[in-house]
């Protein structure tokens, strides 16, 4: 069923991009991407990925090159603002590898990033074009032509098809439906990355915490071997107007936020050389994303909000997903849209449950430990728990239908 000569551009070298890549050549595809940055340096942050994520990167032979450079989260946690008050939200770990097949862990984008791009070089070493910026597109029956801007010249490449993974400000998106109209949240995030020998000990567990509290929440879960811990702070505020990781605030700002919440917090906040802000917007899923032989994955189709911890595994889906539907059908333009049908459900309910938990996480019943503790045994007790996770978790790329 598999044509071999198909050859696939992909627009974007973040992790859906070469997710794809690597999907794709492990299946004799031939593939470019084209990525404007000058390096694959990802914004350094945190990701967390479950087991259904992490199934796709063993699949792909790289999920125990990560590992060694990850952390494999023992748990999660839920803990009161005020008081610290911990309650157990569920078991990772073995327990995560004994009921879903896959271990949970706390990722370093760089280090995500770096895996997925030696992988992609492994099979093609000129497979990923740096300081290759898109410019727009064109197609028609017999293929697709991608114009590029490389410093100050422009040009073109051809190709049978092509996936824009360029992220949430997608030029090939804009290309195919035009532009979008995302809705302010009025909320904000603050993120940071912190060297773990700045905190105090007792935060230097394995384990993913969300700090929940009225209008606002913390989540922290270490990184990069347990040398790092990712910092996220969602605030009640509708004054940052950009939509960017690079946008640069103040420790002193970031503490005025979170004034009030726990000592450990405040530490974590101390403790960051420059947070960044984030402004959250919000966006309906899409109906479609494919037209012809172009389609999208990962942020550039259903950006979602980071509530779920599941963006970075739609794009990891996403890609093996495309690989096995432009294997299994020879019809490009109906390869595509059997990947997109595949698809459409799974990442509409994820996306509605990431904005669910946006009001789960700053209720004012949260205000009291009283008023708390009703609360997150309502909320979190282990079946809301299970039905809000397991289909998340016992997903499995391999088997699905396309």
């Amino acid at each position: 069923m598999r044509n071999s000569k198909s050859h696939i551009l992909i627009a974007g070298g973040g992790i859906g991009g070469l997710t794809a890549a690597l999907a794709l050549l492990k299946r004799g595809f031939d593939v470019d991407v084209y990525e404007q940055a000058s390096e694959l340096k990802e914004v350094g942050a945190g990701v967390q990925l479950s087991p259904n994520g992490n199934r796709v990167l063993f699949e792909l032979g790289v999920g125990e090159a990560l590992m060694a450079l990850s952390c494999e989260a023992t748990g999660k946690e839920i803990r009161l603002w005020s008081s610290g008050h911990t309650w157990k939200l569920f078991d990772l770990g073995a327990v995560s590898v004994a009921r879903y097949g896959y271990p949970y862990l706390t990722v370093y984008r760089p280090d995500l990033i770096e895996v997925l791009a030696q992988a992609v070089r492994a099979i093609k070493p000129d497979a990923i074009h740096l300081k290759s910026r898109v410019l727009g597109f064109t197609q028609d029956a017999h293929g697709v032509t991608l114009q590029l801007e490389s410093g100050t010249t422009s040009h073109t490449v051809q190709g049978d098809a092509l996936i824009g993974a360029d992220g949430v400000h997608s030029v090939i998106r804009q290309g195919l439906f035009g532009a979008d109209e995302p809705e302010r949240t009025g909320l904000m995030a603050w993120r940071g990355v912190i060297p773990m020998e700045r905190l105090p000990a007792h935060l230097r567990r394995p384990v993913g915490t969300n700090w929940v509290g009225p209008g606002a929440h913390v989540v922290n879960y270490p990184l990069h071997g347990g040398n790092l811990m990712n910092f996220i702070g969602v605030v009640e505020r509708s004054d940052i107007p950009v939509e960017s990781w690079s946008v640069r605030g103040s420790r002193a700002d970031c503490l005025k936020d979170f004034s009030g919440w726990h000592d450990d917090v405040q530490a974590m906040i101390k403790s960051i050389d420059t947070p960044f802000k984030w402004a959250l917007m919000q966006r309906a899923p899409m109906a479609r994303w494919s037209e012809g032989r172009v389609s999208l994955l990962g942020d550039a189709c259903h950006p979602t909000l980071p509530f779920l911890a599941q963006g970075a595994v739609m794009a990891l889906e996403d890609g093996f997903i495309l690989a096995r539907a432009l294997e299994a059908d020879t019809d490009i333009a109906q390869a595509l849209r059997r990947y997109e049908a595949a698809r459409q459900e799974r990442t509409r309910r994820i996306v509605q449950g990431a904005a669910d938990n946006t009001k789960r996480f700053h209720n004012p019943e949260l205000a009291s430990k009283e008023g708390a503790s009703a609360y997150v045994d309502r909320e979190w007790n282990e079946e809301r728990v299970r039905q809000r996770y397991d289909w998340l978790f016992t997903y499995d790329v391999t088997r699905v239908p396309v």
